[in-house]
């Protein structure tokens, strides 16, 4: 493996708290098809890890509780062929997953106000295109 995978800063998931399970794919293979458990699937204890700190575990569980079977969140890749590869991607997008659900909650957006030189524009060219329709119509034309 190409060792720790990084979270977010310096947190990241310990080799030993992964735990990996292998099947056969489904879809098209080769000659070795039949033989070959190159499907991964990837479990992390989010509930139980002592990796990420209190805040962020707090957040990962809130923002996972849909994904989550007794606090434990799982990661399938079969979109290779390869074993190693898919180990790969499932380490990776479990890592993005909870970059993903540790990151802080986005700024409030703090309301402004619309400049009055916009609103009055917006009216005079309502006002223009008003006098244009008025104009089209036959009325007074005696």
């Amino acid at each position: 493996m190409s060792g720790p995978y990084i979270v977010r800063g310096s947190v990241s998931l310990p080799e030993a708290e992964l735990m990996w399970r292998f099947s056969r794919s489904s879809g098209p293979g080769g000659q070795h098809v039949n033989t070959s458990d190159s499907q991964v699937e990837l479990r992390f204890d989010l509930a139980a890890t002592e990796a990420l700190p209190p805040v962020w575990k707090e957040r990962a569980l809130e923002r996972l509780a849909g994904r989550l079977v007794d606090g434990v969140v799982v990661v399938r890749s079969s979109e290779h062929r390869s074993q190693w590869r898919n180990r790969e991607a499932a380490a990776v997008r479990l890592a993005a997953l909870l970059a993903e659900a540790t990151a802080p909650p986005p700024k409030p957006r703090r309301p402004t106000r619309i400049p009055r030189g916009i609103n009055e524009r917006r009216l005079r060219e309502k006002k223009q295109r008003s006098d244009t329709k008025r104009g089209r119509s036959g009325r007074g034309w005696t």
